[in-house]
């Protein structure tokens, strides 16, 4: 995926500025990879038997899905950016994708697709953070 990211970014008509293209092009793709990994847990935590104590890792993969995807969304769209707002939607991706795998961890023993989860959280929070120090 972060070929395509980087493909478009280098086809971009006008000047990205300073920002580490490389750095935009993984956080673009980390965050709509963790998108679909939270989108794609939430479904799993349904299909288990025990979904009653699930309620909260499938809420927190569906909140951290839609704030991956939005982040991913604001991110791809450099005409007239926004730097105030990118920072913003870094911050909140950051911070649901820290709450995300913190809360899949707790299951990761038990579902393997929690521990997934919680990976690509990690890789999404890393990347929000590094691309949060380059817009610093």
């Amino acid at each position: 995926m972060t070929h395509h990211v980087t493909s478009m970014l280098k086809t971009y008509p006008k000047d990205l500025g300073t920002v580490d293209k490389q750095k935009l092009a993984e956080c673009i793709a980390a965050c709509f990879e963790c998108a679909q990994t939270c989108t794609a847990c939430a479904d799993a935590c349904l299909a288990e038997d025990m979904v009653a104590e699930l309620i909260t890792c499938i809420r927190k993969n569906l909140d951290c899905a839609d704030v991956c995807a939005a982040t991913g969304n604001v991110l791809s769209r450099q005409t007239g950016a926004n730097v105030e707002t990118t920072r913003a939607v870094l911050e909140a991706c950051r911070e649901a994708c820290r709450a995300c795998a913190e809360e899949c961890a707790k299951h990761a023993q038990m579902h393997e697709h929690c521990q997934v989860c919680a990976d690509a959280c990690r890789r999404c929070e890393t990347a929000c953070a590094d691309l949060l120090a380059d817009l610093a």
